[in-house]
């Protein structure tokens, strides 16, 4: 990351990308875990970045948001208990919390700070945290995967910075398997999974984990994500049961979650993929 004249950029070396916004710093700080800082935007409103990487903007955090939550709750059978692994800027939490079916959302953030910077500078993310369905828990998402009660979750929610620091022990077999026994038997896990234009190994590397961790069937959706490394993101699904996928699309029940990308035609369109990429997770 490099402030250079007014303009922040998130330089990537190993991909040779770059993304830039004219922005000026609000706020900074290193916690335990992390560096988090909060720009004002010129386009973009207000940015928060972890460690040099962006996370979250104002403009279009509904991207993600929506179709890291959405496309799973219409996809599974009957989500009544979710958990959320990360997400500390709460978007992913309020838009869970928009469906009636959902009885708890618990959202376990590693790094308090993010939260409570997310209700200072993201108020709007924030404001079903007071949901009497929402817990918010401050600690290791790693070590509460593996106390919780076995068959107690319907769907997790992995919605985790890239697979370095904090969030590296998220991405393999070893968190997986913890994730299958916490699942009920239609269970089901969503997890973002980088870019399918510049992170399709690890898409491939992803699926194959999940498989080997025991999950029955695994999918791909992608979406748009101006913030983020090519501009293109996806979310990797895995299926505790095979077939256990259900589509939930009445027009009525869709209107009513207010969104502003995600309807039954994106839902259906993130699914299907491009040549290249449906070849590569076949192979």
């Amino acid at each position: 990351m490099a402030l250079d004249r007014g303009w922040f950029t998130e330089a990537i070396d190993a991909t040779g990308t770059a993304f830039s916004l004219k922005a000026e710093k609000l706020h900074e700080e290193q916690t335990p875990y992390q560096k988090i800082e909060i720009w004002k935007t010129e386009t973009f409103g207000t940015l928060m970045t972890i460690d040099g990487c962006t996370m979250v903007s104002t403009r279009d955090n509904f991207l993600y948001h929506e179709m890291m939550s959405h496309p799973a709750l219409n996809t599974h059978p009957a989500p009544k208990n979710v958990v959320i692994v990360g997400g500390g800027d709460c978007g992913t939490l309020r838009e869970v919390l928009k469906h009636p079916e959902v009885q708890s959302a618990t959202q376990v953030e590693i790094d308090e700070r993010v939260t409570r910077l997310s209700e200072q500078y993201f108020p709007e993310l924030c404001d079903r945290n007071d949901d009497p369905r929402a817990t918010l828990f401050f600690g290791d998402g790693i070590q509460w995967m593996k106390d919780a009660k076995p068959g107690s979750i319907d769907l997790i929610i992995i919605d985790s910075t890239d697979p370095v620091g904090p969030a590296e022990g998220l991405f393999g077999k070893k968190f997986y398997l913890d994730c299958i026994r916490a699942l009920a038997d239609d269970g089901m896990l969503v997890q973002q999974s980088e870019s399918p234009l510049l992170h399709l190994d690890l898409i491939r590397e992803m699926h194959a984990a999940m498989r080997e961790a025991g999950f029955a069937e695994t999918r791909l959706l992608h979406f748009p994500q101006v913030i983020y490394p090519s501009g293109w993101w996806s979310g990797s699904l895995a299926f505790k049961r095979a077939g256990s996928s259900v589509e939930r699309l009445e027009e009525s029940a869709i209107a009513a979650l207010g969104t502003q990308f995600y309807n039954a035609d994106t839902h259906r369109a993130a699914f299907a993929l491009p040549t290249y990429v449906r070849k590569a997770l076949a192979s």
